[in-house]
């Protein structure tokens, strides 16, 4: 079992997966960072623009706040959906042209 583990560790197909996934992971963090800490950015040196209303009660910011919960929500979604097909599946091959089938 450490052996097969090795190997498939060891080879070039793994290494190359392990670097996309490391890709993909970095993007998405970098996008939620940025409107994270844009919004944050804009609410401490621009509170102005965030305050303006939209209706009474209703400010600029509470919808724009309420987009980077749903940016985070989405951005969820798209690590899930890439790692329930894209990844899954090179996870298979590897294990296939090694000789493994789980």
């Amino acid at each position: 079992m450490k052996r097969d583990a090795q190997t498939i560790i060891a080879s070039p197909e793994f290494k190359a997966l392990v670097a996309r996934k490391g890709l993909v992971s970095a993007v998405l963090t970098v996008v939620m960072l940025g409107a994270y800490f844009g919004f944050i950015l804009v609410l401490a040196f621009g509170k102005e623009l965030l305050s303006n209303l939209i209706t009474d009660g209703l400010s600029v910011g509470i919808p724009i706040g309420l987009a980077i919960i749903l940016l985070a929500w989405a951005l969820t979604g798209i690590y899930v959906y890439w790692a329930n097909n894209a990844y899954d599946n090179a996870v298979n091959e590897i294990r296939k042209g090694l000789g493994r089938s789980e």
